[in-house]
C-alpha cells in the first residue's frame, strides 16, 4: 500500500471523512454510519431494514454496491492531500452471496494510491447472529480531483 498522505494526522483523517460523509444524504436515506476510518481504510455499516430489500427479502444490490463504492472512495480519500476530493471512474462488484442478516459491513481498503488514480478494493459482510459472510467483492478506480469547484473532501 502507499504510504499516506503526511500532511494529516490520523484524527485529522478521521475528522475529515467524517464531515465528508456526514454531507452525504444518499447514506443517511439508506441509514449507513461510518464505523471505522484508519489512513487507507474506512468502514461502513447499514442495519438491515425491509425499505432495502428487493422481491425476494434479500439487501438490494444497488444498497450493496453503495457501501461498497462509498467504503473504497473514502479508503481513497484518507490518502489524498487537503482539499484533494475523490470521484469513482470505474467499479466492478462480484455478488457472492444473498445480502442478509442483522447488518452489512463494507471494509473499503487502497491497493494502490497515485497522484490521479487510485485503485481500491472493498469487501461488504453479512453479519447475523454473530457470524459474517463474505456477500460482495469490489475493486474500484478512484480519481483525485483538485482545483474543482465543488469537489474537495
Amino acid at each position: 500500500m502507499t504510504v499516506p498522505d503526511q500532511s494529516l494526522s490520523d484524527a485529522d483523517v478521521v475528522r475529515r471523512i467524517e464531515a465528508s460523509f456526514g454531507k452525504q444524504a444518499f447514506m443517511s436515506t439508506l441509514g449507513a454510519r461510518l464505523s471505522r476510518v484508519a489512513p487507507g481504510e474506512v468502514e461502513i455499516e447499514l442495519p438491515v431494514s425491509a425499505h432495502l430489500t428487493q422481491q425476494h427479502g434479500f439487501v438490494h444490490a444497488g444498497a450493496v454496491a453503495t457501501i461498497a463504492d462509498s467504503a473504497a472512495g473514502y479508503a481513497a480519500l484518507t490518502m489524498m492531500p487537503p482539499g484533494a476530493g475523490i470521484l469513482t471512474a470505474e467499479f466492478k462488484i462480484n455478488l457472492l452471496a444473498p445480502a442478509a442478516g442483522e447488518r452489512l459491513v463494507a471494509k473499503g481498503r487502497v491497493v494502490k494510491a497515485g497522484r490521479t488514480l487510485t485503485l481500491a478494493t472493498a469487501e461488504v459482510f453479512a453479519l447475523k447472529d454473530g457470524a459474517a459472510r463474505l456477500c460482495a467483492m469490489m475493486t474500484a478506480t478512484c480519481m483525485t480531483i483538485a482545483g474543482r469547484d465543488g469537489v474537495s473532501d
